[in-house]
């Protein structure tokens, strides 16, 4: 499962990016990651899974909260995996590990074969992914941002 956690380390940071470029609050850019990891993964069937992934944000800023995550995985163009994530609420000037639910599903016409495939050569070369999240701000105002062909090698270690 080494490749799924290199692709959620990926998702992470890809939406923490996407939280920290998008929205308007100037305080946001000194958002910091200090830590990306999976707490556990479970099989929920042959075709999804759940998972908690842990994100360490060291954020001297303000309260946001990112919600409605909805993305795709794609490998050349071609759709991998969609996934939806559950709310992160980031403290104001707080350096903290946080817990980020989420949900994976094989696009249609993706085995699991072929994800391991993918996997055995231990490369996220050719993968990006398309993230449309919403990131609220305590006062109740927020956007919805939507990112593009992230590419999630550019993420990795």
């Amino acid at each position: 499962m080494k490749w799924f956690r290199k692709i959620a380390i990926g998702f992470l940071l890809a939406v923490t990016a996407v939280a920290v470029s998008g929205c308007g609050v100037a305080k946001l850019k000194d958002l910091k990651v200090t830590s990306v990891g999976v707490k556990y993964l479970v099989p929920t069937s042959s075709r999804s899974m759940d998972a908690v992934l842990l994100l360490g944000l060291d954020n001297p800023g303000i309260t946001f909260t990112v919600d409605d995550v909805r993305g795709v995985v794609k490998f050349y163009d071609r759709e991998m995996v969609h996934f939806t994530a559950g709310e992160l609420p980031v403290q104001a000037r707080s350096v903290q590990v946080y817990e980020l639910p989420c949900t994976a599903l094989l696009a249609e016409k993706v085995s699991l074969l072929d994800l391991l495939a993918i996997a055995a050569k231990r490369s996220l070369d050719g993968m990006t992914v398309d993230v449309k999240l919403h990131v609220k701000l305590r006062n109740g105002t927020g956007t919805t941002l939507t990112f593009n062909d992230l590419d999630l090698s550019s993420f990795s270690q």
